[in-house]
């Protein structure tokens, strides 16, 4: 059975900007933000949308990547028709670039990322021994702490 929101009108809102808070300013997340706490509709909503925003960029990556390889093995081999077909591997990664900024551009996959980068730095650092925690320079336990 399916799950109701327990605000509609908030939850109307947040499905409109696709469940992305990441541009408002700090001060004004914060109903929103206890809201994803409180309702597990919107946050799992929230969830699938970044995993297909994550999932587009990686498919992407690997998108150009395998048509820059085609582009090397055509360069390696030389076949007829070589230069059309270098072509067209060049254009394949172009359209995958393309694709691949749209996306990080759109949607807030990169601040996802690197959200989940900086939690897992956070897990390390809490797990580090006293002493190897006081010896890491003051700037960089303030980006990984947040204190």
């Amino acid at each position: 059975m399916s799950q109701q929101c327990i605000d509609p009108i908030v939850g109307k809102i947040l499905a409109g900007w696709r469940y992305d808070i990441s541009g408002l300013a700090p001060e004004m997340r914060g109903d929103y933000e206890s809201h994803f706490l409180d309702c597990e509709r919107c946050s799992g909503h929230r969830r699938v949308h970044r995993m297909i925003d994550v999932g587009l960029i990686g498919l992407a990556s690997v998108s150009g990547a395998v048509f820059l390889l085609a582009f090397g093995v055509i360069r390696h081999f030389g076949p007829r028709h070589a230069f059309w077909l270098e072509v067209a591997a060049l254009a394949g990664f172009a359209l995958s670039a393309l694709i691949w900024l749209v996306v990080a551009v759109a949607t807030p996959a990169p601040v996802t990322v690197l959200d989940a980068a900086k939690e897992g730095a956070r897990r390390v650092h809490d797990r580090l021994p006293q002493e190897i925690r006081e010896r890491l320079p003051e700037e960089l336990r303030v980006k990984i702490t947040g204190t």
